[in-house]
């Protein structure tokens, strides 16, 4: 379970986006540790929109120790030097996947920063790991729900949904790949004017693999080199004849 730890937020309307955020990618409570401003109040409501409730249903926590209890704790900065104590641990979110598979079956807590100053080094050294968005040299930092949204988008990838199953079971896998291929093998074969036929069919083959095509494309063009195979047979018949 993924949980998401704001460490003394100030603004009404960053609130109100970060429960819109937290919604939109299925989690259901947000933990909010000494909040500075009122997170009920009108403005975060107001931002929040259809996700007020997990304002209304906010855990308010005394510390981070309470908020992370029993989870890996993921701190989040924008200045990954600043985690001089465990600057071993530090992810980008190309390698988050990676941490995911090691925790599999632990709890987690995705830790967000103060608005203004982000996470002490102190409270980034108590963390089990620390995640950053690689962006511009110039202008790094990135509004805390921005960064929150996106965090989340990474971080769940790793969790199967039902709509994330049902849109892979629109693409193509590898043996409906190797049907093609050998289709198109055939094909390539029956060209007298293809020299070098293994790196035509090897060329096909990778473009394939790398345009992610969905299965329905790919039944079309088993028609299509099926038709053209069954033409060259018939070719073939007549002039034997």
């Amino acid at each position: 379970m993924l949980r998401v730890a704001m460490v003394e937020p100030e603004y009404q309307i960053n609130l109100g986006y970060a429960a819109r955020a937290l919604k939109n990618f299925g989690l259901r409570r947000i933990y909010l540790i000494n909040p500075k401003c009122d997170y009920r109040g009108r403005q975060a409501i107001k931002y929040a929109k259809h996700a007020r409730d997990i304002l209304e249903h906010a855990v308010v926590c005394d510390s981070i120790g309470q908020a992370a209890r029993g989870t890996l704790l993921l701190g989040t900065t924008a200045l990954w030097r600043k985690s001089e104590a465990g600057m071993h641990n530090v992810y980008t979110l190309r390698y988050a996947k990676r941490l995911l598979r090691r925790a599999r079956g632990r709890d987690i807590t995705l830790l967000i920063g103060r608005d203004g100053t982000g996470l002490t080094r102190d409270e980034l050294a108590g963390c089990d790991a620390t995640l950053f968005i690689p962006a511009s040299e110039d202008y790094p930092t990135l509004n805390i729900t921005h960064a929150l949204a996106i965090m989340l988008y990474e971080l769940l990838q790793a969790v199967q949904s039902k709509q994330r199953s049902e849109l892979e079971g629109l693409y193509a896998g590898v043996p409906e790949m190797a049907v093609v291929k050998r289709l198109f093998d055939a094909f390539v074969g029956e060209r007298r004017d293809i020299r070098d036929k293994r790196s035509v069919s090897n060329a096909f083959y990778h473009i394939m693999k790398r345009s992610a095509p969905t299965k329905q494309e790919l039944r079309t063009l088993a028609v299509a080199f099926s038709r053209r195979a069954a033409a060259t047979v018939r070719t073939k018949e007549r002039k034997r004849a």
